[in-house]
This record gives C-alpha cells, structure tokens and sequence, in this order.
C-alpha cells in the first residue's frame, strides 16, 4: 500500500470513529490525603480538629461527570476511620460507599484508596468522615461534580464560582462528646456556627455586574440554617445533582446533610456586603457573617445585617414546597432529567420510616420504628457476599411504627431491584429531622403539616416536578413522603442527618438485590478491599 493510499485509509477510519463515537475511558483525578489530628480555634478556643494536608475544612474535591476519582487516605489518626461521599451515588460500587455497613474502617497507621467514578452525576455535594463522631471536629470538604462540555446548563455561564460550607460548631472536644453520648447523656446545643471552618472573616469576591455561581453545603451535625446575601437576591438553580425551576428567594433554608447551588448577580453599589447563616427553629438564633466584595472596592459592608426567619416553621415548609424540578433542562446526560414519568410508576411497597427516642439499659438510644441500629463487627456487605451467618437478618427491618419498648438490632430492608418504594419519613417530635439515603435520589413528593401519614394523602402528592434529591428534612410533628426507584445494586445507608441521633441509633440499610451474577448491575468486590470481622481471613 503507498503512503497517500495509507493516509486515506486513516483519514477514512478517524472519519468513521467521530461518526460513531469511539469514547476514550474517562479521566483520572488523584487526590492522596494525610488525615491528622491538630490545633484549631475556629470560635477562639483551642481546640483538638481533624486535619486533612493540615487544612480545615478539607481540600475541595472538583472533578467532571463521569471522571474517576481516586482518593487515598493515609490514617493518622489514633483510631479508625471512613470518609464517606455525601450524594456521590456510587454506581454499582457500594464496596466504596464509606460506611460501616460496606467498608471496614481504615485503622491507624495505614492507608486504603477510594475509587469512585461520578457517574452521570452533576451538582453540590460534600464529604465527612462517617465513624464516631469523628466529623464534629472537621475533615469535612466540598465534592463540586462539573457538567461536561457537551451538556448545556439551563442559565447563563456564570462569571464564576464559591462554595460556602455552613455548619454549627462545638468547642468541645469530639471526643468528649462522643464519651457524653456513650454514657447516656444528651447532645449539648453547639456554640456557634461557621462559614469555611470560620465565623465572620471568609471573603468571596466578584465584579459588579456580573453574575456568580454560589455552592452552599450544610456540614453541620444537628442544625437547619437560613442563608441571605445583604441587598441581593438568590436564584436557586440546582439541588444535590438536580436543576429546579429558578425561583429567585431573599434567603433559602438548608438543613443538616443537604447541598443547593444559587446564582447571585452583582448589581449593588461597589463596595462589601454581609452574607449571613443564621441557625433556624430556636427561639435565639446563632449566626455566622461572610463578606461579598466587589472588585476594586474601598468600603466595607455596612449594618444592620439583613433578618432572616427564625423560629417559623410554616414558612421553611412553603419555601419547600417551591422547590420544582426543571422539566426542560438538561441532566448529567445530554437528555432531559425531566423525561422520567415517575408519578405514573406502580409502588411496590411502602414504608414508613417513625423516628423512635428511648432508653435502653438506661442510656438514651434512637432508632427506627422502635429498633435502634447496632454496627455488626463485619460489614453488612462483607457478610452479605460471603454468605456469613449471624450478621444480620432481614426479619429484623419493620416496614412500619410497633408498639412496646425500644430493642437493638441491626435493620436491613430486603428488596429487588428496580423495586419502586414509598419512604414515609414520620416524625412525632418537637424538632426537625434530616434524612439522607446513599446511592439514590429520591422524589420529595410532599411535605405533611401537624399531621400523620395516612394513605389518602396520596391525593396530595406532587406526581409530575417533585425536586429530586438525596436529603429531605422532616418538620416537627409533620411527615415527609418521597418515592425513589431502588436502581443501584448494593447494600445502602439511611440514615439520620443529625449525627447525634445516627451514632445512637437511627439508621438502617437497604439491600438492593437481584439473582443475576453479571457486572451489567453489580461490579465485583476490589481486590484491595479490608477485611474485618468474621471476614478477616477471607
């Protein structure tokens, strides 16, 4: 063959692979992270934090759809560890989810790598590590998953981009904490609350006339925040991975585990504006204070600093219920989120997920439908592969609230995949909740008000652009109903978002199953994975 016949023969095969699409595997980003213990002060006091390379909060993981993401941590701490991926969905992986239930811990003085792919995935979400009360004293950071050149966004490229992580904050050493809840004792309200590990002094800037992009993470343990940037208005744009319809607010509530993105457009005078995290439902609020600088400013911001809600109730509930999925943007993929007819799909099952308070053996435990979650030595997933007896028991779950005292147990919920569910999130108390479910979004079809679930509010369903997310709260004395499609083959955390009540307690799993031995729905264990338990020498 001569060389002009074999230029045209390569000419006509590069021709022919741009016709049909010939992929390159996607990219790699690499992230190693020494996770260590040391001084911090973030509200003036001294204290014992968790650093990851010496920083707090932790480095922000920034990466594109469908990139894959290896992250290593080297445990430094004097205990174990598990950094688990908030909203990241872990595709046919729950072997890297990084909860107790499918990771043995990383033990002190070693190293284990997270592989993950963020897969059709865009959106806001965060990490924190997941064993003990680990994450009350940092190591928490952003995970920012980008669309992909090829995908249009349903708004304006913004000028660029922030990310504010808010959280309550406690002086107390997480430790100390953790021994208070172990010998029975109640949760301390915390003592402050942080913009980016800080309480007045984080500065965002821009230019004026121009609109940014802002990533706000609620990374706290226990508390719902009201966010407002001071003579600015918010237009929400996105929730956990999903785009909304864009509704411009004066503040927005973000309760604890849950990310939103908004658009702030800079058409102020040129000088400084306070932004503003003020706690919610008490009748006292704690707040934390940022600035919004314009470029080339000379003046601060200047007072009073603008109000937010505080105790009511009602108005976080209609703000909620505002919250509409965009029909006709773009998802992760190049074809519209909002061509799933999801209201039309058969339920399969219903289950009501009643938070339960209680004492057992005299320490104050939580639970679900009066059973109180027990980590097994081995991983539910570990055992579950392995065929392991004794570990767990799927006769343990209760599909709704039983009477009489509250018991131990280790609560997994058996169902197939593909399985449609109806989650009633129930919540008899005096405080608000937060729910977060690992490998999924759900369909946050109603809010319930001074009420209890009962099959005819069915009629009251959103069944056509309910906001799809991962993490819903759930009022006070009220119920929360989402419906989610149980697509992703493992063994999967629900769990409080309120950390207190998730040490003690209220989680459970699901186990996500079908027959079928195929990497088309589940990938296969890694051969690095630990071992542990009763599978310590499997």
């Amino acid at each position: 063959m001569g060389k002009i016949t074999r230029l045209s023969f390569l000419l006509k095969v590069l021709a022919l692979a741009c016709i049909f699409g010939v992929n390159a595997e996607s990219p790699y980003r690499y992230y190693d992270w020494e996770i260590t213990h040391g001084m911090i002060s973030p509200l003036g006091v001294p204290q014992r934090g968790i650093l990851i390379n010496g920083q707090f909060p932790g480095p922000k993981i920034e990466c594109n759809t469908n990139d894959n993401v290896y992250v290593t941590i080297y445990n430094k701490l004097d205990e174990p560890l598990l950094m688990t991926w908030n909203g990241i969905w872990q595709r046919k992986m729950s072997w890297q989810d990084g909860v107790l239930g499918t990771n043995c811990p990383i033990p002190p003085n070693t190293n284990w790598t997270f592989k993950m792919q963020a897969k059709d995935q865009i959106g806001s979400y965060m990490y924190f590590p997941s064993t003990g009360m680990q994450r009350l004293a940092g190591a928490f950071g952003a995970f920012n998953i980008i669309r992909r050149s090829v995908i249009a966004i349903p708004y304006p490229e913004p000028a660029g981009e922030h990310t504010l992580l808010v959280g309550d904050w406690y002086n107390t050493d997480y430790k100390d904490l953790q021994n208070r809840l172990d010998n029975g004792n109640g949760m301390p309200q915390p003592d402050g609350l942080l913009i980016n590990g800080d309480p007045k002094n984080t500065i965002i800037t821009g230019e004026a006339g121009k609109t940014y992009l802002v990533r706000v993470s609620n990374v706290g343990t226990m508390t719902s925040f009201n966010i407002r940037i001071q003579e600015h208005g918010l237009k929400l744009v996105e929730v956990e991975g999903s785009h909304v319809l864009q509704e411009e607010y004066d503040s927005l509530d973000v309760h604890p585990g849950q990310s939103l993105a908004f658009l702030v457009k800079l058409n102020g005078t040129v000088k400084g504006y306070y932004i503003v995290a003020s706690t919610r439902f008490a009748r006292t609020a704690i707040q934390a204070t940022a600035i919004l600088r314009y470029n080339g400013s000379v003046v601060g911001p200047s007072l009073p600093l603008p109000i937010g809600p505080t105790y009511e109730v009602h108005w976080s509930m209609k703000q909620a219920r505002t919250f509409r999925w965009n029909l006709t943007a773009n998802a992760a993929r190049p074809n519209p989120q909002g061509s799933y007819r999801y209201g039309g799909i058969q339920i399969t099952r219903t289950i009501i997920i009643q938070q339960s308070v209680g004492e057992i053996d005299g320490k104050q435990r939580y639970g679900v439908n009066n059973v109180s979650y027990i980590n097994p030595d081995t991983p539910l997933k570990l055992a579950d592969y392995y065929n392991i007896p004794g570990v767990f028991d799927l006769n343990t779950s209760r599909d709704q609230p039983s009477p009489g005292p509250m018991v131990n147990g280790t609560s997994v919920y058996g169902v197939a995949l593909h399985n449609y569910v109806e989650l009633i999130f129930q919540n008899n108390e005096t405080t608000t909740q937060s729910w977060h479910l690992d490998g999924h979004n759900f369909f946050v079809v109603a809010f319930g008000a001074n009420s209890v679930w009962s099959p005819d509010m069915r009629r009251k369903y959103n069944l056509v652009d309910a906001v799809w997310r991962s993490t819903v709260q759930v009022y006070r004395n009220s119920w929360t109903a989402v419906l989610v499609s149980l697509d992703n083959k493992g063994m999967w955390n629900l769990r409080s978002a309120i950390w207190h009540r998730r040490y003690l307690g209220q989680e459970v799993y699901f186990r996500v199953w079908n027959n079928e031995n195929s990497l088309k729905t589940e990938n296969d264990i890694p051969p690095e994975a630990l071992k542990c338990g009763k599978a310590v020498n499997l």
